[in-house]
């Protein structure tokens, strides 16, 4: 028999009590569990205590700090209103076309022997690009004028003929059939040689093809087919593309609701002033004018299209380019202009902060034409007065202000500081975009 094993009795103390053992246990260990609960009572109301305190003082500082906000003078930026003119501009977007735009052709058939062009390179009418191989037209003008000889050397000689027969026809020596039947064969020969010189004129017509010139004024594309080639007048592929540049045109539209004003507009004035700006409606490329306009409207979106012109003497503009068009209609007088960012609006309208003193106060007014930096009031303000341009968000009606120098400091921190006006110039003033059916227009 092998060496007997003790089996050791295993720990009670980690496992789960039952019900019975638990109602053995002491008193003093029963009841440890409530001394933990009040230690956390404890500690939660520590936590709400400290915290409803220092609520109490954030509100005591904030209400402080709100006090010290209302006495303190809020530093703004002013500007005066001013009496002025408002050029008044309809915009659309237009794309640049070339004023002619010609697809150079070979009106004979024949090797390309040589280019006289550049690629780029701006040609005026008549100066040569393309030279086709002449000889086979030079020998036929050869042939044409071979014949042409020998068809007026039988002219001669029927002639002669003619001129004998008809003596003889008057003697009576010859029947009259004879003498009509030598005018026949002058005629026939006086014909052929008249179709002898048409197949020299031809023949020359097909040699001054070979030399291609430049039928306008213009900027010549790329090349479409290189020296060497054979080429053929049938072909539908041109040789070159040239387009006029100078001056140029641009296509734009306008909703048809603005049209009874620019047709009145075109009928009392020869010529109205255009301004095409870049895509970004910022940069001024090219002034030109209105030439004329189309006939009709565009039912599916509701536009119609006009034609501008510009001299384009720098090349700013450029075919299929987009651009912002500006067309000058009216000019609106003696109106009174103050900065766009002064205008607020609310719930009540549109409404700007007046300088009284050293307060600010709310005063609704109406306003007009406006463009990215200024903005007609039609009403509720006059000239001269001074209105708050920056600053704004921390006003309240009859707030304290302090008037900022350009500078950042204050009126009275340099001598002969003035608060900031506005420019006397008229700036240009369009009217905003109404919606289109295109989604063209910005």
């Amino acid at each position: 028999m092998g060496p007997r094993q003790t089996i050791e009795p295993r720990s009670t103390e980690n496992r789960p009590r039952s019900l019975s053992e638990e109602l053995a246990l002491p008193p003093h260990k029963k009841h440890r569990w409530w001394v933990w609960l009040l230690i956390l009572s404890l500690l939660a109301a520590a936590v709400w205590y400290f915290r409803g305190v220092s609520a109490k003082q954030s509100q005591k500082s904030s209400a402080a700090s709100r006090a010290r906000m209302g006495n303190q003078a809020t530093p703004v930026s002013v500007a005066t209103t001013r009496q002025g003119n408002l050029p008044v501009y309809y915009t659309g977007l237009g794309t640049v076309t070339a004023f002619y735009t010609v697809t150079v052709h070979t009106r004979v058939d024949g090797q390309i022997m040589q280019v006289y062009f550049k690629e780029g390179q701006f040609v005026h009418q008549g100066e040569p690009l393309v030279e086709i191989d002449s000889r086979p037209y030079q020998v036929q003008l050869e042939q044409a004028q071979g014949q042409l000889a020998k068809d007026t050397a039988a002219l001669h000689d029927a002639t002669i003929d003619f001129n004998r027969d008809t003596t003889l026809s008057s003697e009576g020596i010859i029947p009259k059939q004879q003498l009509d039947t030598q005018t026949s064969a002058m005629e026939q020969a006086r014909g052929a040689t008249v179709a002898d010189q048409g197949a020299i004129d031809t023949a020359k017509l097909d040699l001054a093809y070979c030399h291609i010139t430049a039928p306008i004024n213009g900027r010549i594309g790329l090349r479409l087919v290189d020296p060497g080639n054979i080429v053929h007048a049938a072909d539908t592929t041109g040789l070159i593309v040239i387009t006029q540049l100078q001056p140029i045109a641009v296509i734009f539209t306008l909703p048809q609701d603005e049209l009874p004003d620019v047709y009145k507009q075109l009928r009392a004035h020869d010529r109205l002033p255009v301004d095409a700006y870049d895509r970004d409606d910022t940069t001024k490329i090219a002034s030109g004018f209105l030439q004329t306009m189309d006939n009709q409207i565009d039912t599916t979106t509701g536009t119609y299209k006009l034609k501008a012109v510009f001299d384009n003497k720098d090349s700013a503009l450029f075919p299929n380019q987009f651009v912002n068009i500006h067309l000058l209609v009216d000019t609106k007088r003696n109106m009174t202009i103050i900065p766009a960012a002064a205008v607020q609006r609310g719930p009540q309208g549109t409404y700007i902060y007046v300088v009284n003193g050293n307060t600010a106060k709310v005063r609704e007014v109406k306003a007009g034409l406006t463009d990215g930096n200024s903005i007609a009031i039609d009403s509720g303000l006059q000239a001269g007065e001074q209105v708050v341009t920056d600053g704004l968000d921390k006003l309240t009606d009859g707030s304290k202000i302090e008037v900022r120098s350009p500078t950042g400091g204050t009126p009275g921190s340099r001598k002969g500081q003035q608060s900031p006006t506005m420019n006397n110039t008229s700036a240009p003033i369009q009217t905003p975009l109404k919606a289109k059916p295109t989604g063209r227009h910005k």
